[in-house]
């Protein structure tokens, strides 16, 4: 039941473009790669804020040290 509970949340996050990423802010919702990066991490960490693209990008970047290892590295990429 988990793995579907992420799939879908996945599935959802790719839809909306899941522009809580960082490049989302400076004009564009992310590469595709990027939004794979993180969209496990703000299912886990964010899940709240859901919907709120400027509120899960606050989310992951208060979270930052629970991040995953590529997640991590989008916000580095980002200068974030």
């Amino acid at each position: 039941m988990r793995w579907m509970t992420l799939f879908l949340a996945t599935i959802m996050l790719t839809a909306i473009g899941f522009s809580g990423l960082p490049a989302f802010a400076q004009g564009h919702a992310g590469t595709q790669g990027e939004q794979q990066a993180c969209s496990r991490d703000a299912s886990r960490l964010c899940r709240k804020e859901l919907g709120n693209d400027s509120a899960v990008q606050s989310c992951l970047q208060a979270n930052r040290a629970k991040l995953s290892r590529p997640c991590r590295k989008v916000f580095e990429s980002h200068g974030m």
